[in-house]
């Protein structure tokens, strides 16, 4: 008869159970065991080491503290604030929770354009008030308000009839003259006349000459012409109105009257129009040292509130002296006005581009930290750890600075620093986009 395979795993089953309870039955014993050895162990170190100890009774710890409580309190507080300081200035890593998340940017080398702002005034490239040489009254206007005019254009007729008149007698005498002194010389060699006599003949057809001429220059003050290209004003006097020379120019009308003294009209050249700034005394070596160079300085020039537009021209001139009342030096630039938009007198907003920072390392200004020692940027290494770099700032234009302190390739934490500390973990969301290439920086004051 075969043996039952069930009843035979049974069996075996029970086997190791009661191999295994018997196995646990012994572990507390050897526990036991062990414990006693390590007791025995320690009693005889106590007995050995505490005769040699003295009895401490808290009597004799009492007696100790007040005895050198000033000592103990002054080391507890010296230990306490190292404890805290060297924690403030070099804080460890956060050993609890995952890796802060940050966006960094890419710091590279390019040139960055060293920007001047400053505010300034647009003036006229020329700019000449009309007013009449001679007294007299207007017979008729050629010009106007507000039309464009070219140099030598006839702007007003004045009444030229006494002048056309004593011209026409003045240049007929000189030509009688003329012929006088050419009788007088046919004469002279035929031995009729002395050579005093052809000498005043001489004298008199000159003198009637520069008569003429004068004449002549007199009726040219009766037709005023534009000495400049530009934009007529208005026009502040009307046919029949009497103007005397030397005068400045104003009009008033009221019920009985119409006068007029002052400039007949002003001519005001707009295309191409200056801006007039000043820039501070300290920035005065930048700006020479690049005029040296050669190479013109350039503007941008932005008018009004909304600064739509943008103008780009190139400096004039910087002026030769210095006004100490505002410490500043005056330069004025040159600009094109082809649209007529520009007019004197507007206020505008200036970046004069005084240098170029060759090789820079830029960052955004957000990037930087400041702290008790200073500022700081940071950045992650090779290992994905923050590592603060001390840095100095040099330029600093419209959100981006140029500094020192850091290398070409370092990722810089741009955002998420408020979170770190040295050595902690990052983990970067995105990489932030870099600078342009051509941002401007400006010269931090």
């Amino acid at each position: 008869m075969s043996k039952n395979p069930i009843r035979i795993i049974k069996i075996k089953k029970n086997e190791t159970v009661s191999k295994i309870e018997s196995a646990l039955n012994k572990i507390p014993a050897k526990v036991a065991q062990l414990y006693g050895f390590v007791k025995s162990r320690l009693c005889l170190l106590w007995q050995k080491i505490a005769p040699r100890l003295k009895p401490i009774s808290f009597a004799s710890i009492k007696s100790f503290v007040l005895r050198f409580k000033w000592r103990i309190l002054i080391v507890l507080i010296i230990l306490y604030a190292g404890s805290k300081t060297y924690d403030y200035f070099f804080p460890t890593a956060e050993k609890s929770g995952g890796p802060t998340t940050v966006t960094t940017v890419l710091v590279e080398k390019k040139d960055i354009p060293l920007i001047i702002e400053a505010t300034g005034t647009i003036v006229s490239n020329g700019i000449v008030d009309i007013r009449p040489m001679v007294t007299n009254t207007v017979a008729k206007i050629h010009v106007k308000d507000g039309q464009e005019v070219k140099a030598g254009d006839l702007l007003f007729t004045l009444d030229n009839r006494n002048d056309t008149a004593n011209y026409e007698r003045l240049k007929a005498l000189a030509e009688d003259a003329q012929k006088q002194y050419l009788r007088a010389k046919e004469l002279v060699s035929q031995n009729f006349i002395s050579k005093a006599g052809l000498e005043t003949s001489m004298a008199n057809a000159k003198s009637a000459q520069a008569a003429a001429r004068s004449a002549e220059v007199q009726l040219s003050y009766d037709s005023i012409r534009s000495p400049i290209d530009g934009r007529a004003g208005i026009v502040n006097v009307f046919p029949g109105s009497l103007v005397q020379a030397s005068n400045v120019v104003t009009t008033a009308t009221s019920s009985t009257a119409t006068s007029s003294v002052g400039a007949m009209v002003t001519i005001t050249q707009l295309n191409p129009i200056n801006v007039q700034f000043v820039v501070p005394e300290k920035d005065i070596p930048v700006l020479l040292e690049n005029q040296l160079d050669g190479e013109p300085l350039t503007v941008k020039v932005t008018v009004g509130d909304s600064g739509k537009r943008t103008y780009e021209g190139k400096v004039l001139v910087i002026d030769n002296q210095v006004d100490p009342s505002i410490a500043a030096v005056r330069v004025k630039a040159q600009i094109p006005n082809d649209a007529m938009t520009l007019l004197p007198g507007q206020f505008a907003r200036v970046s004069l581009v005084a240098n170029n920072l060759k090789d820079a390392l830029s960052v955004p200004s957000q990037a930087i930290v400041m702290n008790p020692r200073g500022k700081i940027v940071y950045t992650v290494d090779k290992d994905g750890k923050a590592v603060s770099k001390p840095i100095k700032v040099v330029y600093e234009y419209q959100g981006t600075s140029v500094i020192t302190g850091i290398e070409s390739g370092d990722k810089v934490i741009v955002e998420g620093k408020q979170n770190l500390r040295p050595g902690g973990k990052v983990r970067e969301a995105k990489q932030a986009n870099s600078t342009p290439k051509n941002t401007p920086a400006t010269e931090k004051k």
